[in-house]
């Protein structure tokens, strides 16, 4: 993941992502650079619109997946919960997508 961060932090700063501008971010981030995993990841990201792809990213996979509740909780929460429709679930995960956009500019 280091990599893709790496080649993250050199798109936001407005920098041509090549092997060499990606190792010398990784070397001053104090990561052991590989050569290949290098070269693998600016060819796999030659071509690639990030801002669009950074656009197009939801909620639903930049969140991390929480762990089940127990079945007493479960039970609990199940009673209490009221049920949202399919809009209200798309609307809210709208605006939490449209608050990550923030760390991205």
């Amino acid at each position: 993941m280091e990599y893709l961060y790496g080649a993250l932090l050199l798109h936001k700063a407005g920098q041509t992502i090549n092997e060499e501008a990606l190792k010398k971010t990784l070397a001053a981030a104090g990561v052991a650079v590989d050569d290949g995993r290098v070269k693998a990841t600016v060819t796999a990201l030659n071509g690639v619109d990030i801002d669009k792809v950074l656009s197009e990213t939801t909620i639903a996979s930049a969140a991390p997946v929480a762990a089940a509740p127990s079945g007493e909780a479960q039970a609990a929460e199940g009673e209490k919960k009221e049920e949202t429709s399919p809009e209200e679930e798309k609307k809210q995960e709208e605006e939490a997508a449209a608050g990550l956009g923030a760390l991205f500019g």
